[in-house]
């Protein structure tokens, strides 16, 4: 013991270990009122850890090579040790990821995590989601199926919507006239070091910023304003043990699910894997139905529901504006919020109907963007693209008239 208590004083000395254990974990004081809610956080650290980790693997067997890709893919699943697990933890490692996310950025709006003094966290947040999307993209194009060529064709077109520089801001995407062998390998290059460097550095700042302000919570009362006299939040307890330990029945939880889909359906009803995949891309043979993998059709389907040119701007070129401002719009939302609550325990009746209204149509978008398009079908995804844009929009209005509760002065539990 004596030993390693010598091993950790020689550290300390050299390197802040037991100053970074206490201000990140040990004497980090997080509220006491944490719900299932708070679970998501933690669990899309670790999905990124078993992205990071499958994605090595992989990488050791995988060929960037337009005429060997798929062949390689085969090749993990059929003759690789435990190849075939290895690339269904990934492939289902990434909606797992935009699942987690997306309920962590819904917990955010339940309880208005991204209100004062939190907006950096929320503007890091929002990077990392972007800087998701693409790792996602780029990582599509990589098992070189018939859904990743055709899906990449489409996506990589509608830069060529944009006025002037369009064609050539296609070109320079793809580094060729159509998708190639260069694409795949500047894709590979982006996906396995860029796009993830980015995204480590991000989520870094993303907990750094988080433990300088400190943590939300469901009251939306800021623990630091009420401390003893050695200065501890009253309402706060220590991260680890309490969390560290209460967060592994959420991994636990997670896992079990995970592990249920990896083994018995990995492919996820075609919305992780989808059919056309599993068979390798033909330049000259189009899928019947084109559209994005599900984490991305609620902004497909607002891409296709604009269809009118005005003046000299394109239905195209006009929807990928709409779908570009779907994602850009979040990064305003801690500007656009006036109520006085940060909770929804104790905001109106018009915040809890424009929340409810906003996440059933970015449901039912999602699924539109997954179908081919009908008149019906254009309409409802018209519609959902205003409810979408009102519940921002509109939010310094109704934000400000909705009838709020008294918020406590501490956390009620």
């Amino acid at each position: 013991m004596g030993m390693l208590v010598n091993l950790r004083d020689w550290i300390d000395a050299r390197f802040p270990m037991t100053k970074m254990w206490d201000e990140h974990l040990a004497k980090y004081y997080a509220p006491k009122n944490f719900n299932f809610w708070y679970f998501f956080g933690s669990l899309a650290l670790m999905v990124l850890v078993i992205q990071i980790i499958s994605g090595i693997f992989l990488t050791m067997n995988y060929k960037p090579d337009a005429t060997q890709a798929f062949a390689s893919v085969e090749y993990i699943m059929r003759d690789v040790d435990w190849g075939w697990l290895i690339r269904y933890i990934h492939s289902t490692g990434a909606s797992a990821f935009f699942i987690v996310v997306y309920l962590h950025m819904f917990r955010g709006l339940l309880y208005g995590s991204y209100r004062g003094p939190r907006e950096l966290i929320w503007l890091f947040g929002m990077m990392i989601f972007l800087a998701l999307m693409a790792e996602a993209f780029f990582g599509y194009l990589l098992p070189w199926g018939q859904m990743s060529y055709w899906g990449a064709q489409v996506i990589i077109s509608l830069f060529g919507a944009i006025p002037v520089i369009g064609d050539d801001l296609s070109l320079w995407i793809r580094g060729d006239y159509v998708i190639s062998d260069v694409t795949l390998n500047r894709f590979f290059a982006l996906h396995v070091i860029a796009v993830p460097l980015v995204l480590i550095a991000l989520v870094v700042m993303h907990i750094l910023a988080l433990h300088e302000v400190g943590s939300n919570n469901p009251d939306g009362v800021e623990i630091k304003k009420h401390k003893d006299e050695n200065g501890i939040p009253l309402d706060g307890i220590p991260f680890h043990p309490y969390y560290s330990v209460k967060d592994i029945v959420g991994v636990v939880v997670f896992l079990m699910f995970f592990s249920i889909v990896i083994f018995f359906v990995p492919e996820g009803g075609g919305y992780f894997l989808e059919k056309p995949n599993f068979e390798p891309a033909n330049p000259l043979k189009t899928p019947e139905h084109i559209a994005p993998v599900w984490y991305f059709t609620p902004y497909y389907a607002m891409l296709r529901a604009v269809t009118i040119d005005i003046g000299p701007f394109t239905a195209k070129f006009l929807g990928v504006v709409v779908m570009g401002g779907a994602v850009v719009i979040l990064f305003f939302l801690p500007w656009l919020d006036k109520s006085p609550a940060k909770s929804i325990r104790y905001r109106g009746p018009i915040y809890k109907t424009m929340l409810t209204l906003f996440v059933i149509a970015f449901a039912v978008l999602g699924w539109l963007g997954t179908q081919a398009p009908t008149d019906t079908k254009t309409m409802m995804a018209q519609i959902g693209t205003v409810v979408y844009f009102a519940f921002f929009l509109g939010m310094p209005i109704y934000s400000r008239i909705d009838k709020t509760k008294p918020v406590p002065d501490r956390v009620t539990g």
